[in-house]
């Protein structure tokens, strides 16, 4: 494969997986080895097995890091701290990506990024949506609730008050009280129930 053929495929991909050069009648190996030359050369850089990104000279769009994240990990959603930064429910500058996924926890740093997954059950794995960030990169996000509450049933002693003012809630009003509580109530987790109460109680605090 030449590298205007490369361009010509993916030039307009904020980040691509190898699988798409390698379907079809195609030499698997020699395209492998290709890709390997060009990170080598500073034309690719590669996430990690078979994820790429072209470097800044050749790179049309920037992929986001929650993209990344999706990509990484195909079944997983961004969630946790860096969902609610997004939706500006906690004020911290959060240094990593944080998702969870049904596959197995794993923390990764990357030349573009650092990444972090939590392993849920699957029947905790919902209430999730696509979110359009811009130049056509669409990723997964839970929703501000299903985020507070990932970050709660995941967190040892969430349910403790000193844990939850660590948290530093803003803008509540974004959060849907009725939803938060049914969710919570579909978990069956006594600590995210205790929890999610004394969340309750202080958005109703702050409305008043």
């Amino acid at each position: 494969m030449k590298w205007s053929h490369l361009l010509n495929l993916i030039g307009n991909e904020p980040i691509f997986n190898s699988t798409v050069l390698i379907s079809g009648p195609v030499d698997s190996t020699d395209i492998r080895r290709q890709l390997s030359r060009w990170v080598c050369t500073g034309r690719l850089i590669q996430i990690r097995r078979g994820l790429y990104t072209l470097t800044d000279t050749y790179r049309k769009k920037t992929p986001h890091p929650f993209l990344v994240a999706n990509m990484m990990k195909r079944a997983s959603y961004v969630s946790l701290q860096s969902a609610l930064a997004y939706y500006g429910l906690i004020p911290e500058y959060v240094p990593s990506v944080t998702s969870v996924t049904t596959g197995r926890p794993e923390t990764t740093s990357t030349s573009i990024g650092n990444y972090i997954f939590k392993h849920i059950k699957t029947a905790w794995f919902h209430s999730y949506k696509n979110i359009e960030l811009g130049e056509r990169q669409s990723v997964f996000v839970a929703s501000p609730e299903k985020a507070l509450l990932d970050l709660l049933y995941l967190t040892p002693g969430s349910d403790d008050l000193n844990y939850q003012n660590e948290l530093r809630l803003q803008n509540v009003e974004a959060l849907d009280l009725v939803r938060l509580t049914h969710l919570a109530q579909e978990s069956k987790s006594h600590k995210l129930l205790r929890a999610t109460k004394k969340i309750v109680l202080f958005v109703q605090e702050q409305q008043e």
